[in-house]
């Protein structure tokens, strides 16, 4: 019996789902990453840091990527977008300022709490808010390619000083 046939009787009998002979759940079940642990071999952008939590490396995720970004104070990407990923950004601490659109004239900012999502192909221009404190958030995208299209558009917050160039934002 397997673990849909099983929801779908209404009830879950833990002997029925553990009892898959294909599945050896101490091995390939929960991972639990400790924040400590964080894996920070991933691509690094001057003006933040990422650190992945969840990938195939830390956990055999095959679908998702997870990790945290700290994004330095007043850094800017220039206007990207990232394919057919979804992207979910939760904001931990800071203040996080989102332009989006085709001329990216649409604007949002997010704080503590707040979550922002990013469908696919959307414009987008992501910024820190605050000229003097980093922005701390989780980052959740639909895939474990980094992908990053950069868009040859004016963007209405310019990313003079600080502004995210690297294998995986190059400049236009």
């Amino acid at each position: 019996m397997s673990y849909v046939d099983v929801l779908s009787m209404g009830t879950i009998r833990e002997n029925e789902i553990m009892s898959e002979p294909s599945k050896d759940w101490r091995n390939n079940g929960v991972k639990v990453i400790s924040g400590q642990h964080l894996d920070r071999n991933t691509p690094q952008t001057d003006g933040m840091t990422r650190a992945a939590a969840i990938n195939f490396a830390t956990a055999g995720a095959r679908k998702l990527w997870a990790g945290t970004v700290e994004i330095h104070p007043d850094a800017k990407t220039g206007a990207h977008h990232h394919g057919e990923l979804e992207s979910i950004i939760y904001v931990i601490k800071g203040r996080a300022r989102m332009r989006w659109g085709e001329r990216l004239e649409n604007v949002a900012e997010a704080g503590p709490g707040d979550f922002i999502y990013v469908p696919p192909f959307v414009p987008h221009q992501e910024i820190n808010a605050d000229k003097k404190e980093p922005l701390y958030c989780v980052l959740v995208r639909s895939d474990q390619d980094a992908v990053v299209i950069n868009l040859d558009m004016p963007v209405l917050e310019d990313p003079k000083g600080l502004h995210w160039v690297d294998p995986i934002h190059p400049s236009p």
